[in-house]
């Protein structure tokens, strides 16, 4: 069931804090607390997803250090969470080489701090008793409309106690992984 599932990190098509769609920028700590975080709750793959080349050399030369380089000997636990990254050009591409690894298209379902309803953390555990699933988080203030208009299913976003409700994303990624794979809530 856990390999059925992926994970992909969105720096394009993205909302700055202006409601401007952007590309952001790709972080070294984001790539790897997610990586580790997925290796920890078993999750199948990592898409890192930029159209930026100088964006995509970045992240590759982070993953030879860790796969190739020092650190694959120095940490073999993070060795072992990088093999799961993967940089791709758009969200299509991540959904089409996960669809083709389960031969089957893989379901789409985003995540942002802004739905109250939608899927919770079961019903992504049922559907991945049947099915491949992208779990899609965006950068930035979220994922662009020309995400989210389309017809995917939305993660029930992730509420605090305060009225402040903006979660760094590896943060969001921990917590939504821990409630799909372990049914808690809190």
């Amino acid at each position: 069931m856990l390999s059925r599932l992926a994970v992909a990190l969105v720096h394009h098509p993205v909302l700055n804090r202006h409601n401007e769609v952007v590309s952001s920028a790709v972080t070294n700590l984001d790539i790897h607390d997610i990586a580790r975080t997925c290796r920890t709750f078993g999750v199948g793959h990592f898409f890192v997803v930029t159209p930026v080349m100088e964006q995509q050399k970045i992240v590759e030369q982070i993953l030879e250090h860790w796969l190739h380089g020092y650190g694959s000997t120095h940490n073999p636990d993070r060795c072992s969470a990088f093999q799961l990254v993967q940089t791709v050009a758009d969200l299509e591409t991540a959904r089409e080489l996960w669809s083709e690894k389960h031969s089957r298209p893989a379901r789409i379902i985003i995540t942002s701090a802004k739905s109250p309803q939608g899927l919770n953390g079961q019903d992504c555990r049922s559907l991945l008793e049947e099915e491949s699933l992208l779990l899609v988080m965006g950068t930035g203030s979220g994922l662009a409309p020309e995400i989210t208009d389309q017809d995917f299913a939305t993660f029930q976003s992730i509420s605090g106690v305060a009225d402040y409700n903006h979660l760094p994303v590896r943060a969001a990624a921990a917590i939504i992984l821990d409630r799909i794979f372990t049914g808690r809530k809190f």
